[in-house]
């Protein structure tokens, strides 16, 4: 005989909460302060990466741009293909040479900027939620440096994504789809990166972040990595928002971690 019992199944773990984009711009525009230290980085990223862009595509031209100077001739009507199989390689080419210089001056830029966008973000994580600050390293020139060192360890990440990236673009419709969803998650990394280094987060312990949080990683990345597509646009945009995505990535990063306390509004 079975006796019935009032024992009630463990709860589910609550949900974190998910700041939407909306929240963020406007706590941005709410703290004037936060939003000069965003335009002054915002120069001085769209600066770097426009010099490393162009320095990029020089090179990679110079070393591979010598076949698409001038196109086979069409002689006969069976000449056609050949030209036609030209054109689209040509597109091609330009099209990932392009994304790929752009990655590989974004990922310099990133490098050299990080210890102001760490900055940024510990302060609008302190403007943000009370709990920001428990358990943070103490700001010293080594805590700096160990920023610019994590900074580049992303930065060549980003090499690494960005090599694989032109491989994977080659597989039709399932390699472009592949290579969104992988710079979409890279990109979140680069945000993750700054609250969490904050906290002298390993890069093990950020990657495993991404992995237990894949759906809110995914969703961090995703506007960045659109942005990211549009070409030469993307410079221009990824440095006008790359301080807007700081300071998204950050206020989630804390929900999520559980300090979202709110500071009381003065």
């Amino acid at each position: 005989m079975h006796h019935a019992t009032n024992a009630r199944p463990e709860a589910m773990p609550p949900r974190p909460s998910w700041v939407p984009f909306s929240t963020s711009c406007a706590f941005l525009f709410r703290h004037p302060r936060l939003l000069a230290v965003s335009l002054l980085l915002m120069l001085l990223t769209g600066g770097l990466t426009w010099l490393g862009y162009f320095f990029s595509v020089d090179v990679i031209d110079h070393c591979t741009g010598s076949f698409f100077i001038a196109p086979p001739t069409v002689e006969h009507f069976w000449h056609w293909p050949a030209l036609w199989g030209w054109t689209a390689l040509k597109w091609l080419y330009l099209l990932l040479t392009r994304a790929a210089a752009f990655y590989l001056a974004f990922a310099l830029a990133y490098s050299l900027t990080t210890p102001g966008y760490a900055f940024l973000s510990a302060w609008a994580g302190n403007q943000y939620c009370s709990k920001a600050g428990e358990g943070e390293a103490a700001f010293s020139l080594a805590g700096a440096l160990v920023d610019l060192r994590e900074g580049i360890k992303v930065g060549i990440m980003g090499v690494a994504v960005t090599v694989v990236s032109l491989f994977v673009n080659f597989i039709p419709v399932i390699g472009q789809a592949a290579v969104f969803v992988l710079y979409s998650y890279y990109l979140a990394l680069m945000f993750v990166d700054y609250p969490a280094s904050r906290y002298r987060w390993t890069m093990k312990q950020k990657l495993g972040w991404l992995r237990r949080h894949g759906g809110y990683a995914f969703r961090l990345g995703l506007f960045p990595a659109i942005i990211s597509m549009a070409p030469l646009l993307n410079i221009f945009l990824m440095a006008l928002f790359f301080p807007l995505f700081t300071i998204h990535a950050t206020l989630n990063f804390l929900a999520i971690e559980g300090r979202g306390e709110m500071v009381p509004v003065a």
